[in-house]
């Protein structure tokens, strides 16, 4: 089988995302108190009781109290109390609050929540446990989990399977028959390339009789040129691929190089970390190759307008921004648009960091300088420059 590079990393996302689902689902109560996860566990108690007026929005926050950060929850407050010291339950103000029945009680009866006893156990566990905070989950590295226990054992063919059957067998369900062979070389024909087999191709899977047939046919898609046209189709979507400029009278323009350029790396199995090099900065690689620079074409797959009464310096502004959108949602599946206007409750979505990127953005990826940038040409580029493989990096 061919080495895993870029083979549909679409796919993969959308596996790894049933694994973890999977996971979730098979993990007992007794498990979640043995072992209290913050983001798994406590974060969703604390976000639909307590962020309203402990949260991450300043100007609702009461108390001085602040729940979504470590910091916030073991400082002292004004009153000299603190609301969570780790490994001790007598001395967290949390604990008392969550568990008062007087006018002490949090959440308040007046705010309309109120904490089921297996939360309050939740957090009780969590600050015993040493109340230890975590990331973000989308900015955490995955980490392969341990199987989990089946009855049946016989069913597993692979790793992903184990979690299938686990979640089937919690559900009192039996897997489903397996495919006939007909019903498999349609399918797997149509993940890989976006075509039914042919008739020939189905006659010769069916009299196949050895025991990687089915590997043999894979291998044959992954080698086909189709393959490639079938894997660009969601990565041209995320880049906002097209062949003409939009607005107003949306005329033609010739963007299809970079588009056989996805095809063609997807075919010829270009690592994924060297795919989104050259696509964000391939011009600026030593000794660059025309291959690389075309590559580039991602950061100029925003509208373009030719309108005569356009004002040059309004849409230069609009295609830096569509690009730093489209970088962000496509690599870091975060969206950076709302940081035009407006700081977000989080640390990773400031309106600091958008402008940092718009800086470099409005000089690496094509459009003129803004009026009242004093830097020079060089200066500029230079700044791009250090973005951009701030990004890719």
């Amino acid at each position: 089988m061919h080495s895993p590079s870029i083979r549909n990393p679409i796919l993969v996302a959308t596996l790894l995302a049933a694994l973890s689902v999977g996971l979730l689902a098979v993990v007992s109560l007794a498990d979640t108190r043995a072992n209290i996860d913050f983001d798994r566990d406590v974060r969703p108690i604390l976000a639909e009781n307590c962020f309203k007026c402990h949260g991450p929005d300043a100007g609702a926050r009461q108390a001085g109290l602040r729940l979504d950060i470590a910091e916030g929850a073991t400082t002292r407050l004004v009153s000299g109390r603190i609301p969570v010291v780790p490994g001790n339950l007598a001395k967290s103000e949390l604990v008392l609050r969550i568990g008062a029945k007087d006018a002490r009680q949090m959440p308040p009866v007046s705010s309309g929540k109120k904490l089921k006893s297996a939360q309050i156990a939740i957090l009780r566990e969590w600050i015993q446990q040493g109340a230890r905070y975590g990331k973000h989950w989308a900015f955490i590295a995955p980490i392969r989990p341990a199987l989990p226990s089946v009855k049946n054992t016989t069913w597993p063919r692979n790793q992903i399977d184990y979690f299938i059957l686990a979640h089937l067998e919690k559900e009192g369900l039996k897997p489903s028959p397996e495919a006939d062979k007909r019903t498999l070389i349609r399918r797997v024909c149509l993940d890989l390339t976006g075509l039914p087999p042919t008739i020939a191709e189905v006659d010769a899977f069916l009299a196949d009789k050895s025991p990687n047939a089915y590997e043999k046919v894979v291998d044959r898609l992954l080698a086909s040129p189709h393959y490639g046209e079938r894997m660009a189709l969601p990565w041209l979507d995320l880049a906002h691929y097209a062949d003409t400029h939009g607005y107003h009278i949306d005329s033609h323009r010739d963007m299809w190089k970079w588009r056989d350029w996805v095809i063609n790396a997807f075919n010829r199995n270009l690592n994924y970390d060297q795919f989104v090099v050259e696509q964000l900065a391939g011009d600026l690689l030593p000794n660059a190759t025309l291959d690389q620079k075309v590559a580039t074409g991602f950061c100029r797959n925003h509208p373009i307008n030719f309108e005569g009464g356009a004002i040059p310096e309004e849409y230069a502004a609009a295609y830096v921004e569509d690009r730093i959108d489209t970088t962000a949602t496509t690599f870091m599946a975060l969206t950076l648009r709302c940081t035009q206007r407006h700081d977000h409750n989080c640390e990773w979505n400031q309106r600091r960091q958008g402008v940092q990127c718009r800086g470099g953005s409005s000089c690496a990826h094509g459009a003129q300088p803004f009026r009242g940038d004093s830097r020079s040409d060089s200066e500029r580029r230079a700044h791009g420059k250090r973005l951009r493989f701030w990004i890719v990096r």
